[in-house]
């Protein structure tokens, strides 16, 4: 044996296999900065072509983004040290208001998250004080892996 056939090998996702990993995960986390401060929380959502919807509460998070709607997503697989698939989202964060023009997407949002997490914005929903719908465009896709020697 060589030295190399105990190296892991990484290598980029193609563009389709990114975009899978989005739709079979609902848990990513959502990287956002301002000024000299970068902050990184967990958020759950919904894959859907261009746009990751999903919802939260009034905070910190709503006000920077408001201000500088540009932020990077992540989601990942993992399975060991050396296998694991890896997406990051470059795009622009958006609040959903329908009294704001934001209707046709508040909508579509409304409708995933329902089929996501039933009774969503109704009176048997889980998580009620998570009544703010945002989006986040997906401007930039790029997915990486890495498998163990021998796979």
């Amino acid at each position: 044996m060589h030295a190399t056939d105990h190296t892991p090998r990484f290598a980029d996702l193609s563009e389709q296999s990114a975009r899978a990993l989005l739709a079979r995960n609902h848990v990513g986390r959502l990287a956002f900065a301002f000024r000299d401060r970068v902050d990184i929380q967990p958020i759950h959502y919904v894959y859907d072509g261009d746009w990751l919807v999903g919802r939260t509460v009034i905070g910190s998070k709503l006000v920077t983004l408001a201000h500088h709607p540009w932020c990077a997503f992540e989601v990942d697989e993992v399975h060991g040290l050396f296998h694991w698939d890896s997406v990051v989202v470059h795009g622009s964060f958006t609040m959903l208001d329908p009294k704001v023009g934001s209707s046709d997407l508040y909508l579509r949002a409304v409708e995933l998250l329902q089929r996501f997490i039933p009774g969503t914005l109704s009176s048997h929903d889980p998580v009620p004080e998570r009544a703010i719908l945002f989006a986040i465009h997906i401007d930039e896709l790029r997915g990486r892996s890495a498998r163990p020697a021998g796979d």
